[in-house]
């Protein structure tokens, strides 16, 4: 397993090309479907992969997440993936992918990984309605294979909020609302995300737009400048910051960045990258395809403070 990962940290330099790497693992073939799906999780978010280690059951939590293990003096809660994707498999998992993103560590229960897999960002697509049915809003992008094998990349955010429910209200107090007229253009390519930052800005009382991957991101950028050109103004007049996630299928985040600032209708626009992709490495590339600020998710006090940092209000 160490084999398959050691060489993680020199993957960053993938940053910024729209390329990224995946573990590949499997959840065990479905008794329902008799199928067996493979999935996927960009290789910056795993810190390990181990053989499964005894598992401590912990009361009042919810059915997917099997209980707690310690790794390395600290308790780290084990969630079943195929359980909570509805896979009926016979198996006992026997495969943990430690995971670390948000400021949060977990385990992963799976069947097996296979291998750690290069693309392109512009091979991951959107995925279809009929499987976004199915797995109840849990893939945030698919891709497939030469060998026609479907991959589906997880919402991890969705399985993490899902998993660990608490009450975030607490988390808004005291942000106070903008007194200026201001619009935020947002990508995210995760429901849950998404729904977060709508909160965040609804809190300050701002105005905004989103899109759910950077390619109709910047699709929908380029009809607002085009619209402001029309008019005979500026775009940085109507649009006053943009915010973006890292991961994001069919153009990353970094790409996204590059595009706006190469664009000199976009001029004076700063865009705020907002990601679980909180290594300092990830900030360094960051700030080299221009973004302005960095901000990890999901911390609505941070975010706040950052974006009125940008819109200097």
């Amino acid at each position: 397993m160490s084999e398959l990962l050691k060489k993680i940290d020199a993957r960053t330099k993938l940053a910024g090309t729209n390329k990224l790497e995946i573990l590949l693992f499997t959840l065990g073939h479905d008794q329902r479907t008799g199928r067996k799906e493979t999935f996927g999780i960009n290789v910056f978010k795993v810190r390990e992969v181990m053989r499964t280690p005894a598992i401590t059951s912990a009361p009042e939590m919810p059915d997917t997440v099997e209980g707690m293990v310690s790794l390395r003096g600290a308790l780290v809660p084990v969630i079943d993936l195929a359980k909570y994707a509805g896979i009926v498999t016979e198996k006992t998992p026997e495969i943990m992918i430690v995971t670390e993103y948000n400021g949060h560590t977990q385990g992963f229960l799976v069947e097996a990984v296979d291998t750690i897999l290069r693309l392109d960002w512009s091979a991951m697509r959107v995925p279809p309605e009929m499987i976004n049915h199915r797995m109840g809003g849990l893939v945030t992008a698919v891709t497939e294979l030469e060998n026609n094998t479907l991959v589906m990349m997880m919402d991890v955010e969705k399985v993490l909020a899902a998993t660990t429910p608490i009450d975030d209200s607490h988390y808004f107090i005291n942000i106070e609302p903008v007194n200026e007229e201001c619009m935020v253009f947002f990508a995210d390519d995760s429901a849950v995300a998404r729904k977060q930052i709508e909160r965040t800005l609804d809190t300050m009382k701002i105005r905004h737009m989103s899109s759910a991957n950077g390619l109709r991101a910047w699709e929908d950028i380029q009809r607002l400048a085009s619209q402001a050109d029309q008019a005979g103004k500026k775009l940085k007049d109507s649009l006053h910051l943009v915010l973006t996630d890292v991961e994001m299928p069919e153009m990353d985040g970094y790409m996204l960045t590059r595009m706006i600032k190469s664009d000199p209708r976009c001029e004076g626009i700063p865009v705020l990258m907002h990601s679980s992709l909180s290594g300092q490495s990830n900030q360094k590339l960051g700030e080299s395809v221009g973004v302005d600020a960095y901000v990890s998710k999901f911390e609505p006090h941070k975010l706040s403070s950052k974006i009125r940092e940008l819109l200097k209000i």
